[in-house]
């Protein structure tokens, strides 16, 4: 409501300015000033993502992997986002054509893992496209990890006592 009050008086001042002056050199100037005072009226709208502490303490939630649901962590020590075989399949990636040749350290030890690019990957209103992601062998690990190359794409994040706060680019 606010807006639409502040749009007719834009509109009414304009056409004021018009009518008095008849120049259009002021006339311009006037829309110029109305444009930049409505820009710093209406801030973007800023793409947050509030996500709770678990009983458990970590901060799990569902993000989508090109359109199919997955649980994930958080977690910053993770310098990518990683998959455990079981979703990479799940959600339809070509498993078979990977080739396992990084190594990578997990809670239950070293393994192997593939690099891989997801095409798109969400957490709530939060989008990134082409993230870099690495799928671990088979049974490897049980929870899907989102890392630092996710993270990273954020303008920030903040760890607060009963949750976490993601909060991407305007």
């Amino acid at each position: 409501m606010t807006r639409v009050v502040l749009l007719v008086i834009v509109i009414v001042a304009t056409a004021g300015a018009a009518l008095a002056y008849g120049d259009p050199q002021q006339i311009s100037r006037a829309g110029t000033l109305v444009t930049e005072i409505l820009r710093k009226q209406v801030p973007p709208p800023r793409r947050t993502v509030d996500v709770p502490r678990s009983n458990g303490g970590e901060f799990a939630l569902q993000a989508m992997i090109n359109g199919v649901n997955a649980p994930m962590v958080i977690d910053t020590g993770a310098t990518s986002v990683v998959l455990s075989w079981e979703t990479a399949k799940s959600i339809g990636l070509p498993i078979e054509l990977l080739t396992y040749n990084v190594d990578v350290e997990t809670a239950a030890g070293r393994t192997k893992a593939a690099r891989l690019t997801l095409d798109r990957l969400a957490v709530g209103k939060l989008v990134e496209r082409s993230v870099p992601a690495l799928v671990v062998q088979r049974g490897q690990i049980k929870t899907n990890l989102l890392g630092m190359s996710f993270l990273d794409r954020l303008e920030s994040w903040e760890v607060r006592a009963d949750g976490l706060k993601l909060h991407g680019y305007p």
